[in-house]
């Protein structure tokens, strides 16, 4: 394998933002990291602006990027956005889901993202008839990550119900829903195994939500993980009203439920961790179990504020995902969940600089099952993101405040270059291997149109 060399004109190396920085990749690894290197070595790929290590994206829903716009019109809550969500679902293919995930997946590439978590749950045809290939759209998945030059973590979900009714029984799906149950945990379990890690996709677990898997089958959804020693998401308390439903089924908060039915621990990532009593965040931080932040998704549904701080000071590990992708701005979420912990606390500085980097990445990577990703070190995957200092936005502040820039002031629209496993996947703003990834967006989105 030929080795390449990327002179890094400014990199976060964490904690600390250092000038010149020669990275030497050989494959998909960095095999050295030297500082101090005021000029670029001769033959090196030179990475103008501020080098962060690539983002992770711990939570995506691919299809609901053709919601944009739509669900901005007029008012409602949650559960109205999901109708219109349901509709879209009700239109896809495994060939459009490849064209719009393709799409999606590359205009996280030109965001700097270069691992997505995929949470994915529409497994079935309509009226949830089994494709031929029952994993067809999982695998379309899987192909739209590598068509666009990024990593996925498949969190393949189990969805088996409507609603709460007893410890064994859930509502029956609705019509909509058919396509994503398997009826039971142990035909998504059956399911699930015939998907297969490669080298840029790993294939996780995920709970949809206590509303989604009857009490006594989550033990199945966790057992399969960790046999496999594959990540485990849940969305958590993301409304009141699934809050109100276990109490009222169970006796006990959707997180006591986790608890207890052994779903919660280090490889367990709960996402939105919304509605929360102090026994749950001292059950999310004493078992370790992760927290996946969502503000611009929380934010956009009207949802409410995650307690993030108290989380992570309980020991929840924070990462950040885009969610519904009212926008696909890794940044951006950063930087919300700082400026909405100002809000609801009337105090700043909640977090620095380099404590919401590492949610975006390192902590990212490890909830999705990539702990060789997320930091620019020697063994580490050759994932890069660089963000643009002259720019409109980022322009002006002192060097040594590039990171501060950075999360506070750079968008997705600075990202200048990205590099996934040592391939550059996006030059100049450019990406390498999706034309117009605009206009395969717009042709993705359209068809899905009535």
């Amino acid at each position: 394998m030929t080795t390449q060399t990327y002179w890094l004109e400014q990199a976060w190396l964490d904690p600390t933002v250092e000038p010149g920085v020669a990275v030497e990749v050989t494959g998909d690894r960095i095999t050295a990291v030297r500082r101090g290197v005021d000029a670029p070595p001769s033959g090196a790929t030179v990475l103008r602006g501020l080098t962060l290590p690539g983002l992770a994206n711990a939570h995506s829903h691919a299809f609901h990027r053709a919601l944009r716009g739509t669900v901005q019109v007029g008012s409602g809550t949650f559960w109205t956005w999901r109708e219109v969500m349901y509709s879209v679902a009700d239109r896809l293919t495994p060939e459009t889901y490849h064209a719009l995930a393709r799409a999606v997946y590359a205009e996280m590439a030109l965001a700097g993202i270069t691992t997505v978590g995929e949470f994915h749950y529409l497994h079935h045809g309509p009226g949830g008839v089994a494709y031929s290939d029952p994993n067809a759209m999982g695998e379309a998945l899987i192909q739209a990550a590598a068509d666009a030059g990024i990593r996925i973590t498949l969190l393949d979900t189990a969805y088996v119900a409507s609603g709460l009714l007893t410890e064994s029984r859930g509502e029956p799906p609705n019509r909509h829903q058919l396509r994503f149950s398997d009826g039971t945990t142990e035909a998504w379990a059956q399911r699930a195994s015939a998907l297969k890690d490669r080298d840029h996709a790993r294939i996780g677990a995920a709970i949809h939500s206590v509303r989604a898997v009857p009490a006594r089958q989550l033990g199945v959804v966790a057992e399969w993980a960790t046999a496999r020693l594959a990540p485990l998401h849940v969305h958590l308390s993301e409304q009141t009203a699934e809050n109100e439903a276990c109490l009222a089924v169970h006796g006990r908060t959707p997180t006591r439920l986790l608890a207890d039915h052994g779903v919660l621990g280090p490889r367990t990532t709960g996402v939105h961790n919304t509605h929360l009593t102090d026994e749950d965040i001292a059950l999310l931080g004493r078992t370790t179990t992760g927290t996946c932040m969502c503000p611009t998704t929380e934010r956009d549904l009207a949802d409410g504020i995650g307690p993030a701080v108290r989380l992570q000071r309980a020991g929840s590990p924070l990462s950040l995902g885009s969610d519904s992708h009212a926008v696909i701005d890794i940044l951006e979420e950063a930087r919300a969940m700082e400026l909405n912990e100002r809000l609801r606390s009337h105090t700043r500085g909640h977090w620095t600089a380099a404590a919401l980097l590492r949610a975006a990445t390192a902590e990212g990577h490890a909830a999705l099952g990539w702990s060789d990703a997320g930091v620019i070190e020697t063994g580490a995957l050759a994932d890069f993101a660089t963000i643009a200092l002259d720019s409109v936005r980022t322009a002006g502040p002192l060097p040594r405040l590039a990171a501060e820039t950075a999360v506070f002031a750079a968008s997705a629209a600075d990202v200048r270059h990205t590099v996934a496993g040592g391939r550059h996947v996006v030059r100049d703003g450019v990406h390498t291997l999706v034309d117009d990834v605009p206009g395969a967006l717009a042709e993705a989105v359209s068809a899905l149109r009535d």
